[in-house]
């Protein structure tokens, strides 16, 4: 693999400088385990992992260099291979962030197809899972008092047909002595691990332990369009769809944003991941990315930024490990910039990159003014591997533009008619759909029906991933997102389907209609509200409705802050639920509280309304004085939608 070009980007004229040389005469690997292989063979002994399971003791660390991460990446492959598993089989991991995490990432995929669930779902979605997947092999946590994961599905496991075997990874292994003897006197008085089901349970680490870590004892030949993982997307609640992703892809993205970002990218260059593992950012970005070129990342404890200390010792681990990046959702921005820097030397960090979520832009300045680093801003989606657009770390920027497009991967806005077809291209600021084509774009879903109005055919032949979202490209090249189509609720990062709320709210007898909208948070960027039309001749008060949701909701992020029941909802003229109109009138909300938290404002008032550029626009008219004013101007910018202040 020949190494990203030096270059440095700073517009989009040096993305098509770079795109002069097709991504196919780097000569890339065809799949991520040659990627990891070659990693080790450059660069050996130097650091590839570090792990600490305490925020507030960072430097008592598991340590592995580049050949023990390659060597563990083929023990893991090679024990799935000694199951049986073969490159059409999927083997689920249920994890928290754990080496063993990566270990089962990239050692499945070079045997078979990876399954990343996210641990948090409840019992009832994870097995809906892993029958859709036809998982075979599952490797989630031993037992452990601190966690309820294996008591919430082993119970459930027998529903899964097809699942052979279950591997349980001991956390013990990252324990210091005395905690392990702890752990061990406990799991001595619950008894041996049982379940309900017909698949065998095996300790993770006896069975690595017992195999080569030279190479594949199956000598497999890994093509670049074999599907190498399944990550959902669609969000983490509801019914989430399975994409589908090849090794091809995953290469492919690597090289991108190495070539958009070059510096990050680089032998010795150390990244913290704090994002959960079941998650593509994390994957990629600061996992795959990084050890293709020789980066040493530090995984901050299997509960990430949630982890005990993390947060609150932030500046302290950064100045141990000498962090040069990190990647992280808006929320995290908000925390760290309650947590003082005191005495600490953050000299060594270069950049943060914020993406999954809007970021707010009063967050972003205060952040920046105070760590003295920069964050950029970026854009993705699982259907496009992990990053497809990414302000660049040198030249203009533009707070609250998600930036230039990736190398390789053409990025427009598109007219669409009503039914989804290509009209025309857009114009320089005019908004669109977003498409996007290129090598690391998935294939599809596993299931061919979420396929339906995926692909955009343009007369030249092209097709292009319709990505649901809305925005425009200015005159320089930097995109700007203005919308979302698929109506989702970003919760702290977390996407939320909001017929994961309203579908089990119509089960309620009394409700005849339910919308849920985000209702705009300066600190988790939206929280899910619901509103409710009831059916004639009923009457059901909020908090019954909100005992409902509480039994019926799956995920705990899901369930609305608020449920209000209305007259009626409001409609298009063709009858469907206008729920614009709804997210306005929170985002009104949201703003005359805030001005009755600072006095009231006399005479003040608000509009809201949905911008062709920016998006929903909160436009405040007031005869306020100039200290108010930047008051006002320096909370509502803690928000992610625009606004203007207009004096009366």
């Amino acid at each position: 693999m020949s190494p990203p070009a030096p270059a440095v980007i700073r517009g989009l004229d040096d993305i098509l400088a770079i795109e002069q040389e097709p991504l196919a005469s780097r000569q890339p690997p065809e799949s991520t385990f040659a990627l990891i292989r070659e990693a080790a063979r450059r660069h050996g002994d130097a650091p590839a992992l570090s792990f600490f399971l305490d925020g507030l003791h960072p430097e008592r660390a598991s340590r592995y260099s580049y050949r023990q991460l390659h060597a563990q990446v083929c023990r893991c492959a090679n024990a799935l291979d000694e199951l049986g598993l073969t490159p059409d089989d999927v083997v689920a991991y249920i994890l928290p962030n754990l080496p063993e995490t990566h270990f089962v990432l990239w050692g499945g995929e070079a045997t078979g197809i990876v399954f990343a669930i996210n641990p948090l779902l409840d019992a009832g979605q994870i097995v809906e899972l892993l029958k859709a997947a036809a998982v075979k092999v599952l490797v989630t946590l031993a037992p452990v008092p601190s966690s309820d994961l294996w008591p919430k599905i082993a119970p459930e496991l027998h529903r899964v047909p097809g699942l052979e075997t279950v591997l349980l990874v001991d956390i013990s292994e990252h324990l210091p002595f005395s905690k392990r003897v702890m752990l061990n006197a406990w799991r001595l008085q619950q008894g041996r691990v049982r379940h309900s089901g017909g698949a065998q349970v095996l300790d993770f680490h006896k069975l690595l332990s017992r195999q080569s870590g030279r190479g594949l004892d199956s000598g497999r030949w890994i093509r670049s369009d074999a599907v190498s993982s399944y990550f959902c997307t669609g969000g983490t609640t509801g019914a989430p769809k399975i994409a589908m992703r090849s090794h091809g892809n995953e290469v492919a993205n690597t090289l991108q944003l190495a070539s958009i970002n070059p510096g990050s990218f680089l032998p010795g260059k150390t990244l913290f991941c704090g994002l959960p593992l079941f998650h593509v950012n994390a994957a990629l970005v600061t996992g795959l990315a990084a050890f293709s070129a020789g980066g040493h990342v530090v995984l901050g404890t299997p509960q990430g930024y949630r982890g005990e200390g993390v947060v609150r010792n932030f500046w302290g681990i950064v100045e141990h490990y000498r962090i040069n990046f990190f990647s992280g959702v808006p929320t995290v921005y908000s925390a760290l910039l309650q947590v003082p820097i005191g005495a600490h030397d953050i000299s060594s960090l270069e950049y943060g990159l914020c993406g999954a979520a809007p970021m707010p832009v009063e967050v972003c300045k205060s952040f920046e003014q105070r760590t003295g680093i920069r964050i950029l801003e970026g854009y993705g989606l699982t259907e496009a591997t992990c990053v497809s657009a990414c302000n660049p770390p040198e030249g203009a920027r533009h707070v609250g533009s998600i930036g230039l497009r990736l190398p390789w991967q053409p990025m427009r806005a598109l007219r669409l008619d009503e039914d989804g077809r290509y009209q025309r291209d857009c114009e320089v600021d005019e908004v669109g759909v977003i498409a996007i084509r290129g090598p690391n774009v998935f294939p599809g879903y596993l299931d061919p029906a979420h396929n339906k109005g995926l692909w955009i055919e343009t007369p030249n032949g092209a097709r292009w991933l319709n990505t649901g979202d809305l925005g425009r490209q200015d005159a320089e090249g930097n995109f700007w997102l203005t919308g979302r189509k698929k109506e989702l609720i970003i919760r702290g990062g977390h996407n939320i389907d909001p017929a994961s709320i309203e579908e089990p709210m119509h089960a309620h007898p009394a409700v005849a209609l339910c919308a849920a909208v985000g209702r705009p948070d300066a600190h988790a960027g939206e929280l899910p509200v619901a509103y409710v039309q009831l059916k004639p001749g009923h009457q059901v008060g909020e908090a019954e409705l909100m005992e409902h949701a509480q039994a019926h909701i799956a995920e705990r992020a899901a369930l609305p802050k608020r449920i209000q029941v209305i007259e009626a909802m409001p409609v298009t003229p063709v009858g469907k639920i206008y729920k614009l109109e709804l997210r306005q009138r929170e985002a009104r909300e949201v703003t005359e509280a805030l001005l009755a938290e600072l006095g009231g404002w006399p005479g003040a008032s608000v509009s809201v309304s949905q911008d062709s550029r920016r998006g929903l626009l909160v436009v405040v008219r007031h005869r306020a004085s100039a200290a108010e004013v930047e008051t006002l101007r320096a909370r509502l910018g803690a928000y992610t939608f625009a606004f203007e202040l207009e004096r009366l």
